[in-house]
């Protein structure tokens, strides 16, 4: 199950100029009923409740000394025993540097924090790793040894009712073995033909390029919930069900890995990976109310985090630097198979693929900082998020970020459901001038009933084509210089399993500023037909927030939107975020990193 960017060889196209800088024209539609609240500019089909996001109430804060305080004389053993011994508590690592043979891991842990004195003097270098379930990672969170390849038949029921969007009840054909506070996941068998809505699918050759989506085969939607209560066959989960094409003629079902690993964090340090050859960073698998806090992370192979049968993972606060190839799996933060989790407010320096998603249902990605995406082929730009790269990815929302661009693609599978929401991203980045891929939204076909709403996007100068799409009134042979890329199956305009006209027509563009009209659009024929055109062009400040974060400091807020003015950009419309203010005026070691702190660098330390 690899993820991997297939490089497509461009086949230039010679246009006259003039058709190359000119906006589309979009045939109007005819929309349903109804009004419009600020809150509502997003019909609520469309989304759900993002504030659910993360560890449940929040990361919780544990006295120093609790259970143990370590020196740099100690090996991975000895750390490994500290965490096993402890009980709701902290294993403190004093200043240094620890030179580790073998992973730290939490197996068989819960309730256990490992924390460094801060990421400045606290370091890990590894050069041995832990087996992680198959994700060999130098830092292992892992409950059970269960996979999706390797289910009991003892943990998996049949769903037989309960499939309606927002229900928390659900009725099983049999409930033994479960009981409440266990962790289950809900999955349902792959479309096998397009109904001509959400289609979730990872068919090589008709609905994605290479398939090999993870998770159990041919069941790429997922969800992760936790048992509320069981009430003989009905069983009450949480949060409810996020997507709205559950259904009973695709055989759904109920299945679980047993042993959880839960409230375990990682906080205040460095963690150095360059001397390993293995996989990931920090990895969690059969993991829930998780997290990894003001952490450096430095030169990690696949990924630095890594998300496997995970749910309520928090990364936060935290500066991921480098990676060891630049190649096609270079990733920062990995989703494989997740929910719920929040990736919020960390920089994002080197990687070449900051954010990746595989399948994964009500994530948010917000505030985070992305620069430098270094790739082997110096002149090819890799998004900074890729928001689908697998089937089965719904109900995501992207807010806040600042980067080169934002991607669907379809190499493993479809997506739908993503909400991309006050970014600025910008499409361009110094040296990457390669045809086909300098693009701030590129959607590729199958991924539907998308909303950007509220962004900064494009390059002043740079980009001067509004729209490259598979519209029979579209600009074409520009997809570089394009805002929006749309409906390809491809890369650039590349069509190996066709077009998809349905990538548009389900599309929400609203109060999205750009650089290749100079203006803010609010236009009803950017709307799909079954959503009410929304009555106000008044945007909330955020999808998940109910105010400004206790450690943002003075930049404004909200900090990036057509409502926002005296911005840094040159429209004024965009003010750098915390993140890149971090970023921009950290010091910097002799090769380029920064000397980072979270509690030095945010005017507030973030809790």
């Amino acid at each position: 199950m690899k993820h991997r960017f297939m490089l497509l060889l461009p086949i230039l196209v010679c246009l006259p100029l003039s058709s190359h800088f000119a906006p589309i024209a979009v045939k109007a539609r005819v929309h349903a009923q109804g009004s419009s609240t600020s809150t509502d500019v997003i019909d609520p089909a469309r989304r759900i409740d993002w504030s659910r996001a993360g560890v449940l109430g929040g990361i919780p804060r544990r006295a120093d000394g609790s259970c143990a305080s370590l020196d740099a004389r100690a090996t991975a053993a000895d750390i490994n025993n500290a965490i096993a011994a402890c009980a709701n508590g902290v294993v403190n690592l004093a200043p240094g540097t620890y030179n580790l043979s073998a992973g730290v891991t939490f197996r068989g842990s819960s309730n256990v924090t490992l924390r460094g004195a801060g990421p400045e003097q606290t370091i890990l270098k590894f050069t041995g790793t832990d087996p992680c379930g198959g994700l060999w990672a130098n830092v292992c969170v892992i409950g059970s040894s269960v996979w999706s390849g390797n289910i009991p038949a003892a943990n998996i029921r049949n769903w037989t009712a309960g499939y309606a969007r927002g229900s928390t009840q659900i009725t099983l054909d049999s409930t033994a073995g479960l009981s409440v506070g266990s962790v289950i996941i809900l999955d349902q068998m792959n479309d096998t033909a397009d109904g001509g809505g959400v289609v979730v699918s990872d068919a090589m050759g008709k609905f994605s390029l290479e398939g090999g989506t993870p998770g159990r085969p041919g069941r790429a939607q997922q969800q992760f919930v936790q048992v509320a209560a069981v009430n003989g066959a009905q069983v009450t989960i949480s949060p409810g069900l996020s997507m709205p094409n559950w259904r009973a003629s695709q055989q759904p079902q109920v299945w679980w890995w047993g042993d959880t690993a839960s409230m375990i964090g990682v906080e205040n340090l460095t963690v150095d990976h360059s001397g390993t050859t293995e996989t990931s960073g920090i990895g969690f698998q059969n993991a829930y109310n998780c997290w990894v806090k003001n952490v450096k992370s430095f030169n990690a192979n696949r990924n630095h985090v890594w998300l496997n049968q995970a749910a309520r993972i928090e990364v936060r606060d935290s500066y991921f630097y480098g990676t060891k190839n630049a190649a096609s799996q270079s990733y920062g933060v990995e989703s494989f198979t997740s929910s719920d989790d929040l990736i919020v407010n960390n920089i994002f320096h080197h990687v070449t693929t900051p954010i990746m998603l595989g399948p994964n249902t009500g994530s948010v990605f917000a505030y985070n900082y992305m620069t430098d995406m270094a790739y082997y082929i110096p002149t090819w730009m890799m998004p900074g998020i890729v928001g689908g790269h697998d089937a089965g990815t719904g109900m995501i929302l992207f807010e806040g970020n600042s980067g080169n661009g934002f991607s669907m693609d379809l190499y493993h599978g479809t997506g739908s459901y993503a909400t991309v929401f006050r970014n600025q991203l910008t499409g361009s980045e110094p040296g990457k001038t390669q045809w086909g891929n300098t693009t701030p939204i590129n959607i590729w076909a199958f991924n539907r009933y998308v909303n950007v709403v509220g962004n900064v996007l494009g390059t002043t100068g740079y980009h001067r084509v509004y729209e490259d799409s598979v519209a029979p009134s579209a600009t074409r042979g520009w997809p570089e210089r394009s805002v929006y890329v749309l409906g390809y199956s491809g890369a650039g305009e590349y069509q190996p399993l066709g077009a998809d006209t349905l990538v548009m027509s389900t599309l929400l563009r609203w109060g999205n500023y750009d650089y290749a009209t100079n203006q803010t659009h609010w236009s009803p024929d950017e709307v799909p037909a079954d959503q009410p055109v929304p009555a106000v062009t008044d945007l909330p400040a955020s999808l998940f927030l109910s105010a400004k974060p206790d450690w943002w400091g003075a930049t404004a807020w909200p900090p990036i939107g057509p409502d926002v003015s005296g911005g840094q950009d040159s429209s004024g419309h965009a003010y750098k975020i915390p993140a890149q203010i971090c970023f921009e005026t950290s010091p910097r070691t002799a090769d380029g990193r920064l000397v980072f702190d979270a509690n030095t660098c945010y005017p507030r330390p973030p809790s």
